[in-house]
């Protein structure tokens, strides 16, 4: 496990949280958007169709009979009392965003680095707070969220919708 003693000094952070799940209509990938609480700031990231599942299923608040991934990690952090404190989506690079989980344990804090969907599907799971870096938002592509079709799905439909095929090379 790659772990950082927490000394990165982050300029300006946005406090965001997930706003929905949507389909982009070119490449057919999930998009999670997060939004700022006062409605001014909105960053699309694309993620994979397994990272949407994991988001779509907590904020659909779907039970599922057995632990996903990152039920089975927050489950892991509960039993070493590890509290996932914020996630931070603090780098947008080569049409690559990038993100940290900052840990603690009894006054210690840890810094690890992740995708942002994992770190999103974690944050989720736990009620830990999002934050995005200001110039990640000014640096990722401004869209027209309300120019884009509307999600005619529930993401409860899509999911159980899915086959094995939707799933390329990680067959099920």
């Amino acid at each position: 496990m790659a772990e950082e003693k927490v000394k990165k000094n982050f300029k300006e952070l946005v406090e965001m949280s997930v706003s929905g799940l949507t389909i982009d209509p070119f490449t057919s990938m999930p998009i999670v958007i997060l939004k700022d609480k006062d409605q001014k700031y909105s960053l699309p990231i694309w993620i994979g169709l397994i990272e949407a599942s994991a988001i779509a299923t907590e904020l659909e608040k779907i039970k599922l009979s057995r632990p996903m991934t990152h039920d089975l990690i927050k489950n892991m952090l509960e039993q070493v009392s590890i509290t996932v404190d914020r996630v931070v989506v603090d780098e947008l690079s080569d049409n690559t965003f990038y993100a940290k989980v900052f840990l603690k344990q009894n006054g210690k804090e840890w810094m690890l680095d992740s995708r942002p969907s994992d770190a999103i599907a974690l944050s989720l799971r736990t009620k830990a707070s999002i934050f995005v870096e200001k110039e990640v938002i000014n640096k990722s592509k401004k869209i027209d969220l309300s120019k884009e079709p509307q999600q005619k799905q529930s993401w409860t439909d899509i999911l159980d919708n899915l086959s094995p095929e939707d799933f390329g090379k990680y067959k099920m």
